[in-house]
């Protein structure tokens, strides 16, 4: 790869993506608008973190405007582009609904008519667990249809994936959605449980702990995370010449199209998760126990044959290790 786009840089999961690859000397161009969702000072650091590398360049940019980012396809003429900026969360989707739209639907618009334009060799982009919604089957299989979402941050997911298989029928532009798992680890969101666990353990505040603890969870750690998508990058889709349009197979297509699920495959209790959580920190928890808020799934549970037949490898990192690394980083940065 000459120039690689990534989309949501300074991001918690662009970041160790943009990272990864700059550590295996791919120039990378990080695309971030820097908005306020969460404290922007946070974003600032693991910019600061991407400057050191020679061969990354910052462009402040916002996927709302259009021109800037055709512009951008335009002047740069990317072989690949992971896209990764978009609004995140369940529970935020439920108050401020029009921010999805335009960030995840319009953004990814964009991000596809770019790569249109650009005959871009490879889009990889996020899609989430949350597009399972009411499924109940476990481990959730790619090959399954994912027709209910439970929330709208769920639905404008699906909808790209949805929006990815168009341009890769209409124009063969190869398409790669990745469906994450619960990501957690070092320079994770302040919006994220393990971040909001920590700091209200560190403070002696209690946690809100939502179904009474009883939710499982397919806990997976962000560097496993950013090397799966490094190796994802390099299998490009072909068009799947086996594929039965009678009985079609969602995770792949006659155009050059798939879906993968990127998981821990080891769903964890809520309250076990709490748990190690504790003996990291070496603090008992003070637990506010809440029932199930809207928009929430009782469990996720990945599939990730798919995964593995074409990259070799899925995540592997257990909980007690992950956990314990967040709370170093989370000590370190906030001098705790």
């Amino acid at each position: 790869m000459q120039t690689l786009l990534i989309t949501g840089a300074a991001g918690f999961i662009g970041f160790h993506v943009a990272r990864k690859f700059l550590e295996l000397g791919v120039h990378v161009v990080g695309l971030d608008s820097l908005n306020d969702y969460y404290d922007v000072g946070l974003k600032a650091a693991r910019l600061e973190q991407l400057r050191s590398f020679d061969d990354f360049e910052f462009a402040h940019l916002n996927l709302h405007d259009r021109e800037a980012v055709a512009s951008l396809f335009r002047d740069r003429k990317f072989q690949r582009v992971i896209h990764l900026a978009a609004q995140a969360g369940v529970r935020y989707s439920l108050d401020n609904p029009f921010v999805y739209l335009d960030s995840n639907i319009s953004g990814t618009l964009a991000i596809l008519e770019g790569c249109r334009q650009s005959r871009v060799e490879h889009l990889v982009y996020a899609s989430s667990s949350s597009v399972y919604g009411s499924n109940t089957a476990q481990p959730f299989s790619v090959h399954d249809p994912v027709d209910h979402p439970l929330s709208l941050y769920a639905a404008t997911k699906r909808a790209n994936e949805l929006m990815a298989h168009s341009y890769s029928h209409l124009y063969r532009i190869p398409t790669t959605g990745l469906r994450f798992f619960t990501v957690y680890g070092p320079w994770g969101r302040p919006d994220m449980a393990l971040f909001k666990f920590t700091k209200a353990i560190l403070e002696g505040t209690p946690i809100d702990v939502y179904n009474q603890g009883k939710m499982k969870r397919d806990f997976t750690y962000v560097d496993d995370i950013a090397a799966a998508v490094v190796q994802v990058a390099d299998c490009i889709p072909h068009s799947n010449s086996s594929w039965n349009s009678d009985q079609p197979d969602p995770s792949t297509s006659s155009a050059p199209f798939r879906i993968h699920n990127i998981g821990n495959r080891q769903p964890t209790e809520l309250l076990r998760f709490i748990q190690v959580l504790e003996l990291a920190i070496g603090i008992p928890a003070k637990m506010n126990m809440l029932p199930m808020q809207a928009g929430d799934v009782p469990a996720t549970f990945a599939d990730v044959d798919t995964l593995i037949d074409a990259i070799g490898s899925s995540p592997s990192t257990p909980i007690e290790v992950g956990i314990e690394q967040f709370v170093k980083w989370y000590r370190a940065y906030y001098k705790v």
